[in-house]
């Protein structure tokens, strides 16, 4: 009887574990053939589309990011600065934002979240013509500021910070907190941070992702070129009539897609452990 039982469940994980594989490698391919794409010509990308082998046209493909007057490091740099600066700013302020959502009952507190929830169904291009001439307006543009600063007020990270904290937070740890003598800070900073880790990470991927690849408000704010980010100078790439270097063109985007792999991989372990404590009953 028990031979008979445990076949089928190993079949079964077996099975499991094939789907598995297969779709991993299937979600690899893509970011694999870009890679492979960096390292061939122009030519060789538009008679043969798909490859898998490696080229030779790697230098050569940096080389057009010369020849178009710009730094592709620079612009690495600057994407960075740009992106880690608008996801600490994003993470910190919404969480202490749905803190005060969630342990403070204040006499506006439900008017204010339905405020929030009515600012998430604006779309941002609506104000774009609006925030620009703001900018202009105090002497920012040209400037990293209006792109960092303003992911203070970020509605969608306050709302979803909001209900991981409504599952998980218990106001006795706070009350003890201040019995002991803490300070509202002291106890966000020291207390309240460490439980939403899973939370933040999974927000601090979006926004670096969101901002990384941001590329309507830098193009209209940054006219410098010392100051372009990554997708803009990627942009210019394409802006020849007459050939497009599809080589560096790949070659960028595989520069753009690195960081986002590093910043995924770094901050997937507080993820896993958000599900696995999601899914733990008393």
């Amino acid at each position: 009887m028990r031979h008979e039982v445990t076949i089928p469940q190993k079949l079964y994980k077996i099975l499991i574990y094939v789907i598995c594989i297969f779709l991993t490698i299937l979600s690899i391919i893509p970011f694999y053939v870009m890679i492979v794409n960096a390292t061939r010509g122009t030519y060789e990308i538009q008679s043969n589309a798909i490859s898998l082998i490696p080229s030779k046209y790697l230098l050569s493909n940096y080389a057009v990011f010369e020849g178009k007057s710009f730094n592709p490091l620079i612009g690495f740099a600057n994407s960075m600065i740009i992106s880690t600066g608008a996801t600490l700013m994003n993470v910190y302020f919404s969480s202490l934002t749905a803190y005060a959502l969630v342990a403070y009952n204040w006499k506006l507190r439900q008017p204010f979240f339905t405020f929030i929830l009515a600012v998430m169904m604006v779309p941002g291009q609506l104000t774009s013509i609006g925030f620009y001439q703001f900018m202009y307006r105090i002497g920012w543009t040209n400037s990293y500021l209006p792109l960092i600063l303003p992911a203070i007020a970020a509605p969608v990270t306050v709302f979803f910070m909001r209900q991981y904290l409504i599952g998980t937070l218990s106001l006795d740890i706070v009350n003890s907190g201040r019995i002991d003598g803490a300070g509202e800070f002291h106890i966000f900073n020291r207390i309240i941070l460490p439980i939403m880790k899973p939370a933040i990470a999974t927000q601090a991927i979006f926004s670096f992702v969101a901002s990384w690849n941001n590329y309507f408000m830098p193009s209209i704010l940054l006219t410098s070129k010392s100051k372009y980010t990554m997708p803009i100078m990627i942009s210019q790439l394409k802006g020849d009539i007459y050939k497009t270097e599809y080589g560096s063109v790949y070659l960028g985007l595989t520069l753009t897609v690195l960081p986002l792999f590093v910043v995924y991989f770094a901050l997937s372990k507080y993820i896993i452990a958000g599900v696995a404590l999601g899914g733990v009953k008393e």
